[in-house]
């Protein structure tokens, strides 16, 4: 939703100032009014990038800082305290500098009036599916057991991440360790070894040959190389930020060998955690599904998602768009066909995340199991082949004497 600026007079007749969330500028009049301000006046939000904004962004908020934060947020306004004293008592609790600023903004803004979910919602740092849930535990009179459920799930979203992390920690590892050494040996180790070779006149192998040119390449153009692989993950990173190249990118993480069931399996998570999560919050299915197409984190499912909610919004099928759609498993579709005759779509939902997120347990252990030692074959046969290619000429020199 677009910022709007406003001043106004409270009911003691002092000014305050501040930044408000709305559709319209009238709707934010509109809002603000309802909060008991007068002589209310409306300007669009116009962002400065300011260097105290910029340092801002650097330092960013992590997911383990939001979960920790929802958590404490839930023992407190289920213990009775005041949602202006629980917001004020966190800002002292969180370590995070950043995170400090975005509390006290929603603090006063609360203070001043306005609901805990519109002032979250002024700040990058509460995801879409955190702000909507909480709009819903104020709608419904449930907030304490709202943010109870929300802080469960942001807790697991953020174990699942973890896990995956932790789990491609060690590859990642072994390979850039892999990448640099290899570099710097074909760069500057084996020229001084193939100069020597190359010397002495004699026929070399075909390995050899190859390792001569591959290691005189990067000797002379091994900035070339650094500028290529630079530029190709910049730019990577900059197609994937637009619609079109997110979309290309993300159907093919789902359909990659090994890796390409797991970012499946993670998606179909999210997707069933956070549909569990609304509904239980009374959110109604057609909103739950839009939030929960910003919450899988793949354009796939995305565009899956947002097309079921204009299906259901039409009063069709939860099921009609997932039905014969190779992203979506058949067994999570015939799940959702009978919790949606049944009237048990929820337990459905339920069960389905803990289903996949077994099965991410176990392929993200097989995985570790097998990456260890498909890497050492993956190093035996780059270290055996290089090595190959420089001893084998020694040997048929040797020979010719």
């Amino acid at each position: 939703m677009p910022l709007y600026d406003y001043v106004a007079r409270n009911r003691s007749g002092k000014e305050v100032r501040g930044v408000v969330n709305a559709d319209t500028p009238e709707f934010a009049a509109s809002t603000l009014t309802d909060r008991g301000l007068l002589d209310v006046q409306i300007t669009e939000h116009i962002r400065v990038a300011t260097v105290e904004s910029l340092l801002a962004r650097l330092k960013r908020i992590s997911r383990r800082d939001i979960v920790i934060f929802a958590r404490q947020l839930s023992v407190l306004v289920s213990a009775n305290v005041p949602l202006v004293q629980s917001l004020r008592a966190l800002i002292n609790q969180t370590t995070n500098s950043q995170l400090q600023k975005v509390l006290e903004s929603v603090a006063d803004e609360v203070e001043a009036g306005a609901k805990l979910s519109d002032a979250m919602a002024q700040h990058h740092a509460f995801s879409d599916f955190m702000v909507n849930m909480i709009r819903s535990g104020e709608t419904s009179g449930r907030l304490a057991d709202v943010l109870e459920y929300l802080a469960d799930q942001e807790e697991k979203d953020y174990d699942l991440t973890a896990k995956i992390r932790g789990a491609m920690m060690y590859p990642a590892f072994i390979v850039t360790g892999l990448s640099i050494v290899g570099f710097v040996m074909v760069t500057w180790v084996l020229p001084k070894l193939t100069d020597v070779l190359a010397e002495t006149g004699a026929q070399l192998p075909l390995s050899t040959r190859i390792l001569i040119g591959v290691s005189s390449f990067f000797q002379h153009w091994w900035w070339l190389v650094i500028i290529l692989v630079v530029g190709a993950i910049v730019g990577l990173q900059f197609a994937i930020r637009q619609p079109l190249g997110r979309a290309v990118w993300d159907a093919m993480k789902i359909r990659m060998p090994i890796f390409g069931g797991l970012f499946k399996r993670i998606a179909l998570v999210r997707f069933a955690r956070s549909m569990d999560t609304l509904l239980a919050g009374g959110v109604d299915e057609v909103t739950a599904l839009g939030i929960a197409s910003n919450v899988v984190g793949n354009a796939t499912y995305r565009d899956i998602l947002l097309r079921t909610q204009k299906e259901v919004e039409d009063g069709n099928s939860i099921v009609t768009v997932m039905s014969g759609n190779k992203a979506v498993p058949v067994m999570l579709v015939q799940m959702l066909a009978v919790g949606e005759d049944t009237g048990k779509i929820r337990e459905v939902l339920r069960r389905l995340a803990a289903f996949y997120n077994r099965e991410i347990d176990n392929m993200v252990g097989n995985l570790v199991t097998l990456i260890e030692p498909l890497i050492m074959v993956i190093m035996g046969v780059a270290v055996g082949t290089m090595v190959a290619a420089v001893i084998l000429p020694m040997y048929n020199i040797a020979n010719s004497f």
